[in-house]
């Protein structure tokens, strides 16, 4: 692997909801929906309360900025496999463990 921490990309695959393996159109897809999904434009109208609503906008500008952080630090990954489309299944062990060491 790169200079990725094992870590690192195990969180960011908790962010996109995504297991092992990873394909890259299953990446781009996932990353689609997701900033869909946490779109901050998408919550100008659902309250007429100033408070909520930046609340809310706040938080989907985060969601925004995590997902594509994730995107990027999985995608490199990918990127960087001897087979450039696939996370192989191998690295998945490693992820299991890294989830039962922390308790995930």
């Amino acid at each position: 692997m790169t200079d990725v921490n094992q870590e690192d990309l195990n969180h960011a695959l908790e962010v996109l909801g995504l297991t092992l393996p990873v394909t890259s159109e299953t990446l781009a897809r996932t990353r689609r929906a997701l900033l869909h999904t946490w779109n901050p434009a998408r919550y100008s109208n659902l309250t007429n309360n100033p408070k909520k609503y930046m609340q809310a906008y706040k938080k989907a500008e985060e969601m925004t900025k995590l997902i594509e952080a994730a995107y990027t630090l999985v995608d490199a990954v990918l990127n960087s496999q001897d087979a450039p489309n696939t996370i192989p299944p191998d690295d998945q062990n490693v992820i299991q463990q890294g989830r039962r060491e922390h308790g995930d």
